[in-house]
């Protein structure tokens, strides 16, 4: 067997890798080289699908050539069927990557005389694998080379011999079985001359069907324990370990709007953090697939991907029932921008819903992830496994840094605050839309559950679908009342017309005042014009009384002279010379 050196002086088992998605991951490094491996399970659980990816992956992507022998299915059988998986097994062939050879084996032929020798099946396989130089080789099934046999000893002696003549020649090998009614081969013997066994397991719980794998032993090596759900598909396997995660992803201080300008707003005028997850609950007919579309058209607005998962509607559906709210999502797929993922959850189990999960985002690559509801989840599993799949998913967006839009339907008779999924611990910002009934009308109203990180608003918002979209507007909450709808506006109009009917009492009576007040100056006016006048009269009186007082006291200067024989005290004018006659 091949060996590498590591650390101090420690012999570690070197391993092959596999290429089919998850699965290196889950055996930390891929399968055993240059050992055999068992891959055992049920007809149609995929080993045949499994062992020839594991050939294929190994010749184009990391130039290790194969061998495919096969007891049951003839080489052009096998490329019709692999054609759909996208692997082309003739041009591998042509190009000698790719070796097969058709075993033949007529069990009605078989006869079982003590003796049983694999020596002619060892030379065959030997020239296959020399014609191309192979790395790898796969049986598919082993029980064909021991049907008609019952002697366990004969059966345990061959098959070690098989795998220890694989070992020899160096190759990493896959050899496949059916699985047993107890035990994991029909024979009960493969198991423990295997260096690695891994069961696929196809099974029907509910009338759906889910494909799971375990590694149920793996020599010189630790490896994940859990049965992991895999999907088969047009690219061929895709496993999906079952654990978290974990908390150990980045975080983003960058903010992304929501479409909703009040509601970035309320958000510290900001909107959510990206990478974040948001979840919308609210009952039927709220508006919560409004807000989903309202959430992809702002990130495609913006250049950004965004991958829409439906599980109530059809793509075209939400389409045409956005454009009622002025939202033209059409022209996003067209962009290239938006991609619609849309089943029914119980087309398959949860965790194939998760496998697509991954796969899709993987394709795609979106900046914005939506899940459109969540509640329809519980149709394929149980709440504890809903939980777990939804933690899954969202660690794992978390890690890639994608922002996350869940919506959930909650009922009329439960609690608002609260998700069937119990996933409210997972959830950086909580939003709520309610009904609000009232008089006879039902609207809506949106407020903030919660928002990690943030500041945020905690008032309810009156949630309006329009024609140019959603709007939020304040709700009445004057007079002790909250009023939405119909009453609000009412009430407002009425508040309106109060407020009119006191402006307009107020500008009269300022009217009214003005009036005065230029009578009022009217009047001063005319009475001060009266005071000049009089004042006028006075001064000319009191003049004309100081002359007269000045007259007289002439006049009697003059008198006192008089009568003292005194001259006056200014001379007094010569009298006129008289005539003789007079």
């Amino acid at each position: 067997m091949t060996m590498v050196k590591a650390k101090h002086d420690v012999d570690v088992l070197e391993k092959c890798l596999t290429g089919i998605k998850g699965l290196d991951d889950i055996t930390k490094g891929g399968l055993p080289r240059g050992r055999p491996t068992l891959i055992c399970g049920s007809a149609g659980s995929g080993k045949t699908l499994f062992a020839m990816e594991f050939l294929m992956r190994g010749a184009m992507d990391y130039g290790e050539p194969g061998v495919f022998m096969t007891f049951e299915e003839t080489p052009e059988d096998l490329a019709k069927n692999f054609i759909s998986l996208g692997f082309d097994l003739h041009d591998m062939m042509s190009r000698n990557l790719i070796a097969t050879d058709h075993v033949y084996i007529d069990r009605s032929e078989i006869e079982e005389t003590g003796e049983y020798d694999l020596e002619g099946l060892f030379i065959r396989l030997g020239n296959a694998i020399d014609s191309i130089g192979a790395k790898r080789v796969v049986l598919d099934t082993i029980e064909a080379l021991f049907s008609g046999f019952s002697n366990a000893g004969i059966l345990r002696a061959e098959l070690r011999r098989l795998f220890h003549w694989l070992k020899n020649r160096g190759v990493t090998a896959i050899v496949t079985g059916e699985r047993g009614d107890k035990l994991l081969t029909r024979y009960g013997l493969e198991e423990y001359v295997a260096d690695c066994v891994i069961l696929l397991d196809f099974r029907i719980e509910e009338q759906i069907s889910t494909r799971r794998l375990c590694i149920v032993k793996y020599r010189g090596s630790s490896h994940g324990s859990d049965e992991y759900p895999f999907l088969i598909d047009e690219s061929g396997l895709s496993i999906l370990p079952i654990t978290s995660l974990g908390l150990d992803y980045p975080v983003s201080m960058e903010r992304i709007a929501t479409g909703i300008p009040k509601l970035d707003t309320m958000l510290d005028g900001k909107g959510f953090y990206r990478g974040s997850t948001i979840l919308v609950s609210g009952t039927a007919g709220t508006g919560k697939t409004s807000m989903s579309a309202t959430f992809a058209d702002a990130a495609c607005k913006r250049g950004e991907r965004c991958l829409y998962c439906a599980f109530e509607e059809s793509p075209s559906q939400i389409i045409r029932n956005m454009r009622s709210i002025g939202i033209d999502l059409a022209r996003w797929v067209k962009k290239g921008l938006l991609r619609f993922h849309s089943a029914r959850p119980s087309l398959y189990g949860l965790e194939m819903h998760l496998l697509t999960f991954h796969k899709e985002i993987d394709e795609f690559n979106p900046q914005l992830f939506i899940i459109d509801p969540i509640s329809n989840l519980s149709a394929a599993g149980t709440e504890s496994e809903v939980k777990s799949i939804l933690t899954r998913l969202i660690d794992y967006l978390k890690m890639k840094n994608i922002s996350t839009f869940l919506t959930d339907l909650t009922h009329f008779t439960g609690n608002l605050e609260h998700t069937s999924e119990e996933i409210s611990s997972l959830i950086d910002t909580w939003l709520l839309l309610r009904d609000i009934e009232l008089k006879g009308e039902r609207n809506r109203g949106l407020y903030i559950l919660k928002s990690r990180g943030m500041a945020h608003s905690n008032q309810i918002q009156e949630f309006l679908l329009t024609n140019q979209g959603i709007d939020l507007i304040d709700i009445y909450t004057g007079s002790g009342e909250v009023l939405t709808g119909s009453a609000r506006a009412a009430q407002e109009a009425g508040e309106k017309a109060s407020e009119q009917t006191r402006q307009r009492e107020v500008e009269r009576r300022l009217r009214e005042q003005e009036r005065k007040r230029n009578a009022l100056e009217t009047k001063i006016a005319a009475l001060r014009a009266e005071f000049d006048v009089e004042t006028e009269e006075v001064h000319l009186m009191a003049e004309e009384e100081q002359k007269r007082q000045a007259v007289l006291a002439k006049d009697r200067l003059e008198m006192a002279h008089l009568r003292k024989g005194k001259p006056s005290a200014s001379p007094a004018k010569p009298s006129k010379k008289r005539g003789k006659g007079e």
